[in-house]
């Protein structure tokens, strides 16, 4: 506990709110980030398995449009939380 009191607590008083705002806004980009690395991983596995089993292209290339818009989604919800970080909240202080 001696060093939350003694080091961060302070340290995070001496930081601008508008730092702590960009923060959290470059931390919602990096989810979306993330979100576009997993498009491809999803991607790339069905072409894997369409490669091996070509009879299964229908039922794999659905399965993987439902997977890649469910994993958009979350980039989408990232880059408006990251949005509303950046215009609502400083005028909430």
């Amino acid at each position: 506990m001696g060093f939350l009191t003694n080091v961060v607590l302070p340290a995070l008083e001496a930081v601008d709110q508008m730092g702590l705002v960009a923060i959290g806004a470059g931390l919602c980009a990096c989810t979306g980030t993330f979100s576009a690395v997993g498009e491809a991983l999803i991607c790339s596995h069905a072409i894997d398995g369409i490669a091996r089993n070509p009879e299964m292209y229908g039922k794999l290339r659905s399965t993987m449009i439902l997977a890649v818009a469910l994993d958009e989604s979350t980039g989408i919800y990232a880059l408006i939380v990251a949005i509303l970080i950046i215009f609502a909240l400083p005028s909430m202080f």
